[in-house]
């Protein structure tokens, strides 16, 4: 069963999301209010390169934490609009992957008090729970964000990556650390081609 989230949704998800990081001791909601006019606190631009409408090439690998290098590909879209006048965001994903189409929504949030974003996802096949934020930043233009998780019953890091972002591309990579990160297997990459930028008024 697929879910079309609408912006209320939208800003209900956000709203959970910010509830669960601070919950978890990752995130300051209370850091997310309005800077005072006139001033942006570095880092708060971060992803402004991200808005817009692109098409997303995937790469997917089948098996991970397996030594797999089995990968598939497959399409899709996404739409990524500001919130909180910028302090926040979201992108809105759909894929087509086997015959099935897929949904989600990456949320992310910028920590004022530190400099840092938080980075979720929700997947419309599980729209009760949400993933475990990436807390990270830019440095050289690229974007890293690092969460601990479960997979499989054993517990990994794992990494999210922003790279080669240039006008009208861009790309991310996922990767598993199951050795506290000293080696890395990258097991997804999105490449992401710019469609057309928000109308003036979003």
């Amino acid at each position: 069963m697929t879910m079309m989230l609408d912006r209320r949704d939208l800003l209900h998800a956000t709203a959970a999301a910010l509830a669960l990081g601070t919950a978890s001791g990752r995130a300051d909601a209370g850091s997310l209010g309005e800077s005072p006019p006139g001033s942006a606190p570095p880092g708060v631009r971060d992803f402004d390169f991200f808005f817009g409408v692109w098409t997303v090439e995937h790469r997917k690998l089948k098996a991970r934490m397996v030594g797999s290098r089995d990968w598939e590909t497959f399409s899709g879209e996404t739409t990524c609009r500001p919130l909180m006048n910028g302090l926040a965001n979201y992108n809105d994903s759909v894929s087509r992957h086997a015959g099935q189409v897929g949904r989600g929504v990456g949320i992310r949030a910028f920590n004022a008090g530190d400099g840092t974003w938080a980075d979720w996802y929700l997947s419309a096949s599980a729209p009760s729970s949400i993933d475990k934020p990436g807390i990270g930043r830019f440095a050289a233009g690229i974007g890293t964000f690092l969460s601990d998780d479960v997979f499989q019953g054993r517990p990994i890091k794992v990494r999210g990556v922003f790279t080669n972002i240039r006008p009208g591309l861009a790309q991310w990579e996922q990767a598993f650390s199951a050795d506290e990160g000293k080696s890395w297997e990258t097991n997804w990459i999105m490449r992401y081609t710019r469609v057309r930028e928000l109308p003036s008024d979003t």
